[in-house]
C-alpha cells in the first residue's frame, strides 16, 4: 500500500487550511467568548505538550524503559495535580505583572537584562534538537506514506534527500502560518483555538489506532492477554527498567520540561484566560494525558506481533500501514502532523516573544518611534523565520536519521537546568542574578559537552587523562542530568548566599515571593508628580506615548493624573513596568523604566514597605490558615483598635511617610485615610503640615496649647510623640506615632474662668464703691431734704426735689449693684416668696446700664402680685442671661416681651424676642456649656448653661420655642418655669 505524493501534500494543505481557518474565525468574533474561554479549551490547548514526541517517540521510549516510558505523563500528572501550589503562585505573578515568557518571568525576579539574554541563548540552544524532531517526524511519516515499501525508508541518499525536500517545504508552510497568526499579541486567542483543535484531533488518532490494535490486531483483550502469555519477554521488559536509576532521572527530567519548556509555560501560566481554568486543569489535563499514554503499550505490542518493518518509533503510523487501512494511516497522519505542527508553531511562538524581547528590542533604537507597535510586529516576524530556519539547519546538520528520543531526551535534561531558578522565583527570596547565571551556565556546558556535541559528532565515549573513560550521548543521559543538575544548585545556592542583591532585585524579589515570611523593603522614588514620570519617559518613548502610557497606569490602579503620594507614584511606575512588558518585553522595559524612573533604598537600611505588606495580606488573607490566619487576625484587631480610638493618631516611617492615620485623625483634619496614607508629610495642606512637620522634626516630644487658624477661627491643639525602635540594630529608629489633642474647649474654659475671677474681683471691687457711695449719697439727699423745710421759693424746692430725684436714682442703682454682686449657695434659707415683677425689672435696671450694647424696648407685661418661691439673686441672674441673649438677638428699637402665665402650683415665664431665631440643628445644643453661635469673643457658651443650672436647683424647667412667626421665620421665646411655693419646689 502506498499514498500519491500529491494526495499526501493535499491532505497537509487541507489540514493546516482547517487549522488557519479555525484561528481566523476566533480573531474575527465569529464565536462568543463564552465558547473561546471556556476551561475545555484551555485544557486542549496544554495539549501541546503531547507534541510527536508523545505520539512516535514515547513508544520508543516504552520500548527501552518499559513502564519507565509512563514518567514522562506522572511527572506533568504530578505538576498538575499539585497546580495550586506548584503553578498557582506563577501564574498569579504572570497575570499580575503581564509576563509574556519564562524568560520575562526569570528578568522580573532577578532584575537583570544579561539574566533575560543568557536565558534566551540557553533555551534556543536547547529547544533546537526538539523543533527539529517535530520537523524529522513531519518528514519521516510522510516519506513512509509515499514509499513503495516500508523498507525503502531505511537507507539511500535519494531518501534522505527527499525528506529534506519536505522538511523546507513543511517549514515554509508553518513560516506563512506564523506570519498570519503569532505577529500580534492580539492574535493569541485564535492561536489558542487552533491549538486546541489539533490537541484534539491527535488525541482521537492515537486512541483510533490504539483500539484497532486492540480489537483487530489481537482480537480483543482477551487475544492480547493470550499473546503476552506466548511471549513473557514482552512483559518482562515492562518491569526489568524500574529497577534503574534512570526511571527516575525521567520523572525529575519531565517535572522540569512541564514548568521551563518557553511554549508549555505560554500555554500553562501566560494563556490562562480565567483564573478557576487553573484549577479544572488540575484533574482534567492529567485526564487527556491519561487517554494519550493509553494506547502507547498496544501500539508497541502490535507492531511487535506484525513485525512491522519500521523503526519502533513509527509503530503509531507502521501498525495501520502494514494492516494495509488507508483510511485509518491516513488519520494516523494526520494526527502525527497535528502534533508536530502544534508543538513548532507553540514553540515558535514562545521562542519569538523571547528573542524579540531580550536580544533584537535590547539592541534596536527604540525612542521616538512613531508607529512603534508596528515596528514590534515586523520584528516578530523577521525573529519566528529566524528560529525556523535556524531550527531547520540544525536538521540538516545532525543528517535527519536522529531518533525522536535521542532529540527529546536530550532538549529534556537541558530544561533541567532552568527548574533551580523557576522555583526559586516564589520560594527563595535570597537567589540572585549572580548564583542564577553561574548555576545556569555551568550546568549547560556539562550538558553541551556531554550530550549535544555528541549526539551532532556521532560521539559515544571520550577518555580524559585523570578521569578515564567517559560516556557520552543519550545513552549516558541519566548521569549528565543528575551531575549537571547538582553542579547548577551548589553553585547558585553558594554563589547567592555569598553576593549581594541590589536595590531593585531586592524588591522584585519581595513581590515574588508574598507567600514567604519576608519583609519588603520601601524602596524610594525620585519623582513627586504623574508629570515627572511623564517628562522622564517622553525621552525614550516620546511625549504622544508617554503619556497614553502614564494615563493607562493611573486610570487602572484607581488614580488621579494629579498623584503626588510616594506610595501611589511608586505602584504607578511598577504598572507601568508591566505594562510596557506586554509591549516590548520585561529586559527592555525593565531597563528603559530603571534608566529613567530608578528606585534607590532609604538611608538607614531594613526600612520595611508596611504599606505593601499591608495590600499583600488584604490580598492573601483569605487563603491563610493555622497561626498565618490567626496572627492576621490579631494584626487586624490591632490595626482596628488603633484606627478607632477616639483619639487622633497617625504613624510615619523613617522617611516621614504616612503609615496610619486613624478616624479620629480624619474628623480633627477633615482628610481622608485613603488620601494621605502612603504620602509624605510635606504633602499635607495648611495648616497641618506646618504643624506636624516641624513638631516631628524637632527635638520635643510634647508641645501644648498650639494655636492655628482653620476656617477663620482659632484653635488649640496639644501634640505627643514617641519613637518606635528597631527590633534589628540596637538603637535605630523605625519610624514614630504622633498623638494630636484639640484643647481648644479648655483653652476656652481657661479663658473664662480667668475673666470670671476677673468679674468676681469687680464685683467684690463694686460691692465695697457702693457702700462707699452710699454714704455720701445719703447725707446729699438729707441735705436736699433739709433744703425743702429752709425754704419756700420754688425754684429752690423745684431743686431740692431734682436732687432728691437723682440720689434715689443713684441708691436704686447702687443697691441693684450691691444685690447682684452677693453670693452664695443655693439653700432653703435663702429662698423665699419673690416677686416676678420685681426681679425682672431688677433684671431690665441692670441690663440698662450698658450703654453700649443694642438698645431694645424691655416690655415687663407681669403682674405685681405674681410670686415664685426662690433665690432672689439667683433669679435675677436668670433673668439678666434670657434678657441679655434677647437684646443679642435682636435689633436697635426692637420690643423684648417679658409675661406670665399662671398655673395652680407653678409659674411659667415666657421671654419673647423678634430675633432672627435659632436654626433646627442647633435647639439641642443651646443648653450645652461651651456651644453658641455667636462671633468669636463675643459669647462663652456659658450662659445658659449656667440657667439651666440654676432652674434645676429650684426645681424648675426650661424650654425653648423658634421660630415663633412660622411666616417669617423669626423670633424666639424662653418658657421658665418655677414653684410658687416651697412644697410644690421641695
Amino acid at each position: 500500500m502506498t499514498f500519491e505524493l500529491s494526495t499526501i501534500v493535499l491532505v497537509v494543505v487541507l489540514y493546516l487550511s482547517i487549522t488557519v481557518g479555525i484561528a481566523v474565525i476566533v480573531n474575527r468574533g465569529w464565536l462568543p467568548n463564552s465558547f473561546i474561554n471556556h476551561p475545555v479549551t484551555y485544557i486542549l490547548s496544554l495539549g501541546v505538550f503531547a507534541s510527536s514526541w508523545a505520539y512516535y517517540g514515547v513508544v520508543d521510549l516504552a520500548n527501552q524503559y518499559g513502564y519507565g516510558a509512563l514518567t514522562y505523563y506522572i511527572g506533568t500528572v504530578v505538576l498538575f495535580l499539585f497546580a495550586p501550589i506548584a503553578l498557582m503562585p506563577i501564574a498569579q505573578l504572570v497575570r499580575r505583572f503581564k509576563i509574556p515568557s519564562v524568560a520575562d518571568l526569570l528578568v522580573f525576579r532577578y532584575h537583570s537584562q544579561i539574566v533575560g539574554s543568557a536565558v534566551t541563548a540557553c533555551m534556543m540552544a536547547a529547544l533546537l534538537p526538539l523543533v527539529a524532531m517535530q520537523i524529522q517526524a513531519v518528514a519521516d511519516s510522510l516519506a513512509i506514506l509515499v514509499s513503495h515499501a516500508p523498507t525503502d525508508l531505511a537507507e539511500g541518499q535519494d531518501q534522505l534527500g527527499f525528506k529534506k525536500v519536505v522538511a523546507l517545504g513543511y517549514c515554509l508552510l508553518l513560516m506563512a502560518f506564523g506570519l498570519l497568526f503569532g505577529s500580534s499579541r492580539d492574535r493569541q486567542r485564535g492561536l489558542i483555538m487552533a491549538l486546541a483543535f489539533e490537541s484534539l484531533v491527535k488525541v482521537i488518532a492515537i486512541s483510533v489506532v490504539g483500539l484497532f490494535a486492540v480489537v483487530q490486531v489481537f482480537g480483543g483483550l482477551s487475544g492480547l492477554d493470550a499473546w503476552l502469555a506466548a511471549n513473557p519477554g514482552q512483559q518482562q521488559m515492562l518491569y526489568t527498567s524500574l529497577t534503574d536509576n534512570s526511571t527516575h532521572t525521567l520523572l525529575l527530567v519531565f517535572i522540569a520540561t512541564a514548568v521551563a519548556m518557553p511554549h508549555l509555560f505560554q500555554s500553562s501560566v501566560v494563556d490562562v484566560p480565567v483564573e478557576k481554568s487553573m484549577g479544572i486543569a488540575s484533574w482534567a489535563f492529567p485526564l487527556f494525558l491519561f487517554l494519550m499514554a493509553l494506547p502507547i503499550f498496544p501500539i508497541l505490542w502490535a507492531g511487535n506481533k506484525l513485525d512491522v518493518p519500521l523503526p519502533v518509533q513509527y509503530f503509531t503510523l507502521g501498525v495501520p500501514f502494514v494492516s494495509q487501512q488507508p483510511g485509518l494511516t491516513m488519520l494516523a497522519f494526520v494526527g502525527g502532523l497535528s502534533a508536530a505542527t502544534g508543538a513548532i508553531i507553540s514553540i515558535t511562538m514562545a521562542s519569538t516573544v523571547m528573542v524579540l524581547n531580550h536580544w533584537i528590542l535590547p539592541m534596536s533604537r527604540l525612542g521616538q518611534q512613531r508607529d512603534l507597535r508596528r515596528r514590534i510586529v515586523w520584528l516578530r516576524r523577521a525573529a519566528m523565520s529566524g528560529i525556523l530556519l535556524v531550527a531547520y539547519l540544525f536538521y540538516l546538520a545532525t543528517g535527519g536519521d536522529n531518533r525522536l528520543m535521542d532529540l527529546a531526551l536530550t532538549t529534556f535534561v537541558a530544561m533541567l537546568q532552568f527548574l533551580p531558578g523557576i522555583i526559586a522565583v516564589t520560594y527563595w527570596s535570597r537567589a540572585n542574578r549572580f548564583g542564577l547565571l553561574a548555576g545556569m551556565c555551568a550546568g549547560l556546558t556539562v550538558w553541551f559537552w556531554m550530550l549535544l556535541v555528541p549526539m551532532v559528532f556521532e560521539i559515544d565515549q571520550v577518555t580524559l587523562p585523570v578521569v578515564g573513560t567517559l560516556s557520552l550521548g543519550v545513552d549516558a543521559f541519566s548521569g549528565i542530568g543528575l551531575s549537571s543538575l547538582a553542579i547548577n544548585l551548589v553553585l547558585f545556592v553558594i554563589i547567592s548566599l555569598y553576593t549581594e542583591q541590589n536595590a531593585e532585585e531586592q524588591f522584585s524579589a519581595s513581590l515574588c515571593t508574598e507567600d514567604e515570611i519576608s519583609q519588603p523593603v520601601r524602596v524610594i522614588l525620585d519623582v513627586h508628580s504623574c508629570d515627572e514620570i511623564k517628562e522622564r519617559l517622553s525621552r525614550s518613548l516620546g511625549a504622544t506615548l508617554a503619556e497614553v502610557q502614564v494615563n493607562k497606569a493611573a486610570e487602572e490602579l484607581g488614580y488621579s493624573f494629579s498623584e503626588r503620594r510616594p506610595y501611589c507614584l511608586r505602584r504607578i511606575r511598577n504598572r507601568l513596568e508591566t505594562n510596557l512588558s506586554s509591549m516590548m518585553g520585561r529586559s527592555v522595559a525593565g531597563e528603559l523604566i530603571d534608566r529613567y524612573l530608578p528606585y534607590r533604598l532609604p538611608e538607614q537600611a531594613g526600612s520595611a514597605d508596611i504599606n505593601l505588606m499591608e495590600s499583600r495580606l488584604h490580598r492573601y488573607r483569605d487563603r491563610l490558615t493555622g497561626m498565618a490566619a490567626e496572627l492576621d487576625s490579631l494584626r487586624l484587631y490591632h490595626r482596628n483598635t488603633i484606627y478607632e480610638l477616639p483619639m487622633a493618631v497617625c504613624s510615619l516611617g523613617r522617611d516621614f511617610e504616612v503609615i496610619t492615620w486613624n478616624r479620629s485623625m480624619e474628623r480633627l483634619t477633615g482628610i481622608e485615610s485613603d488620601a494621605v496614607t502612603g504620602a509624605h508629610l510635606s504633602g499635607l495642606d495648611a495648616p497641618w503640615r506646618e504643624l506636624i512637620v516641624d513638631f516631628t522634626h524637632g527635638d520635643d516630644q510634647h508641645l501644648y496649647n498650639q494655636k492655628i487658624e482653620i476656617g477663620g477661627k482659632e484653635r488649640f491643639f496639644s501634640l505627643h510623640r514617641s519613637m518606635l525602635q528597631s527590633t534589628k540594630p540596637l538603637g535605630e529608629v523605625d519610624g514614630q506615632v504622633v498623638l494630636i489633642e484639640e484643647v481648644t474647649e479648655l483653652k476656652v474654659l481657661e479663658q473664662e474662668l480667668i475673666h470670671s475671677e476677673r468679674l468676681a474681683s469687680i464685683g467684690r471691687l463694686s460691692a465695697g464703691v457702693a457702700h462707699e457711695i452710699g454714704n455720701p449719697v445719703t447725707g446729699i439727699a438729707c441735705l436736699a431734704q433739709n433744703l425743702k423745710y429752709e425754704s419756700d421759693a420754688p425754684e429752690v424746692l423745684e431743686t431740692a426735689d431734682q436732687i432728691l430725684s437723682q440720689t434715689n436714682r443713684i441708691s436704686s442703682i447702687v443697691h441693684s449693684l450691691v444685690t447682684f454682686s452677693h453670693a452664695g449657695n443655693h439653700s432653703s434659707e435663702t429662698c423665699q416668696t419673690v416677686s416676678v415683677q420685681s426681679f425682672v425689672n431688677e433684671a431690665i435696671a441692670l441690663l440698662s446700664l450698658q450703654k453700649d450694647h443694642t438698645q431694645v424696648v424691655f416690655d415687663n407685661r407681669i403682674d405685681g402680685d405674681t410670686t415664685v418661691w426662690g433665690d432672689s439673686q439667683k433669679l435675677i441672674q436668670v433673668m439678666v442671661n434670657l434678657l441679655s441673649n434677647a437684646r443679642d438677638a435682636s435689633q436697635d428699637a426692637d420690643t423684648v416681651v417679658i409675661e406670665c402665665h399662671r398655673q395652680p402650683d407653678q409659674v411659667d415665664i415666657w421671654v419673647t424676642d423678634q430675633g432672627a431665631g435659632i436654626e433646627t440643628k442647633h435647639l439641642d445644643q443651646i443648653i450645652e456649656p461651651f456651644f453658641t453661635t455667636k462671633e468669636p469673643g463675643k459669647g462663652t457658651g456659658l450662659g445658659l448653661a449656667m440657667v439651666y443650672s440654676i432652674i434645676e436647683e429650684h426645681k424648675g424647667s426650661i424650654r425653648v420655642e423658634s421660630p415663633i412667626d412660622a411666616l417669617t421665620q423669626t423670633g424666639t421665646r424662653f418658657i421658665v418655669t418655677l414653684p410658687v411655693g416651697p412644697d410644690v419646689a421641695h
